[in-house]
């Protein structure tokens, strides 16, 4: 007798119907196939933070924020891997209700114990068995939890304390980020629960990340001389190598996300370059048709609109609708950096709400509108989930939930922070530049 494998609508959750089936008297096994792909993608996805994200920002901000934007990024790495260790994982993963997991896995009990065998996400018929160890699905899902808080930093470039990122991103991590993770992504989450979709992350990371990026940009103010100084990047040759680097991991994002080296694996990689590629063209046009001439830094933010739209959806959809959802991706990018922050006058830095933002609640709408039946199987829906205003409902349902819990938990947390060590650097130390006032160093 052979037990079906059971497949997931999360990101590192999915386990693909194309894995090999269990022998039920031997029990599940690690497949080395399945988990030498989860070791690259995991990797992939560390890259995109540490050179990717770094480079990317660092480019962007003018030469004397380039060493402290590029150390954001560095230390957030750290800072949340030890978070994550910790405690993270358990609250994101631990089985608790369905809002946060419990405290099984403090200090990751349990996970050195069964290095070297299959784990069981979830418990009765909610219950996943994995082909790949713990230690390789907590790693993975570790650089989701290191690259989300990394992303808000742009909304805040040039002013933001280095104490204060420290104090934060800790907050934030155990009390935004691993809450949100466990609603979408464990079988007990209420928006797992509810029937939402988001293969690799449209909920839990970019429209996490891009409104807690809003909230930061509004609490903080603008940047001094915003709107009259010269804020030109210092050097878009690294933010071109830092979105290259970006493109590239992504595909250990998204592919990465089938849990396992599989057909779903090979769409999700197809889509999320179709995608990016359609996204780059149409914010293009756009700036060409509205500014004159096409820019480098538009090419390299529209690449990331698309990433981020079919982020959520690249697991649940077919080329042609990637390509529909690339499209719209960069001109909702392209409003968002450029005509939503003009008429709303918040200084979103870098764009952080306005690409992953925008394109985060763009793409997680349309998987409603585009998934496509077994491509989109989940415990709750064997046979898959098709577009549907009723799918669509849903994701909007999921959506409106994470925009409001990251809205009101980063305010809360961000005046939490300004009472322990203060938020912003002083004026002077503002017009020195950050490399010097926080970090005592000073690009050559």
């Amino acid at each position: 007798m052979r037990m079906p494998a059971r497949v997931l609508a999360g990101m590192g959750l999915a386990v693909l119907a194309a894995m090999p089936a269990l022998a039920q008297d031997d029990g599940p096994k690690i497949d080395t196939g399945d988990t030498a792909w989860m070791l690259t993608s995991t990797a992939l996805v560390l890259m995109m933070t540490i050179p990717g994200l770094a480079l990317f920002y660092a480019g962007m901000v003018r030469k004397k924020n380039v060493l402290a934007t590029m150390m954001q990024s560095f230390a957030i790495t750290a800072l949340v891997t030890v978070v994550w260790s910790v405690i993270g994982y358990t609250l994101a993963f631990g089985e608790g209700n369905a809002y946060v997991g419990d405290l099984s896995k403090l200090f990751l009990s349990g996970v050195a114990e069964n290095w070297d065998k299959p784990f069981t996400l979830g418990s009765g018929d909610a219950a996943v068995a994995f082909t790949i160890p713990e230690t390789v699905f907590l790693t993975f899902q570790m650089t989701f939890a290191i690259i989300t808080p990394a992303l808000i930093t742009g909304a805040f470039a040039d002013r933001m304390k280095f104490s204060a990122l420290v104090v934060f991103n800790i907050l934030w991590t155990i009390l935004i980020y691993s809450p949100v993770a466990h609603w979408v992504w464990h079988p007990n989450g209420w928006i797992f629960g509810l029937g939402a979709l988001d293969f690799a992350g449209g909920t839990v990371v970019h429209i996490n990340a891009g409104v807690a990026g809003l909230i930061c940009a509004i609490t903080l103010g603008k940047r001094l001389g915003y709107g009259h100084d010269n804020m030109s990047p210092f050097n878009l040759a690294l933010a071109v190598i830092g979105a290259s680097l970006l493109w590239v991991g992504w595909f250990g994002f998204n592919a990465g996300s089938a849990g396992a080296a599989g057909g779903r694996a090979g769409m999700a990689m197809l889509v999320t370059q179709i995608a990016a590629g359609a996204a780059t063209l149409s914010w293009l046009f756009a700036e060409w048709a509205t500014k004159g001439k096409p820019s480098v830094l538009g090419a390299i933010s529209g690449a990331v609109a698309g990433l981020v739209a079919i982020t959520p959806a690249s697991g649940f959809v077919l080329p042609v609708p990637a390509l529909i959802i690339g499209l719209v991706a960069g001109l909702a990018g392209f409003w968002g950096a450029t005509a939503l922050k003009h008429m709303c006058g918040y200084d979103d830095s870098l764009d952080a709400f306005g690409v992953h933002g925008v394109c985060g609640i763009v793409g997680s709408l349309l998987t409603g509108v585009f998934a496509y039946g077994a491509l989109s199987a989940t415990t709750a829906a064997p046979e898959g989930v098709s577009g549907s205003f009723d799918q669509f409902i849903i994701q909007l349902e999921a959506t409106a939930a994470v925009f409001a819990y990251s809205a009101i938990g980063t305010f809360i947390l961000l005046k939490i922070t300004d009472v322990i060590v203060g938020l912003r650097v002083a004026e002077d130390e503002e017009r020195e530049g950050l490399d010097v006032t926080q970090h005592g160093e000073r690009l050559a």
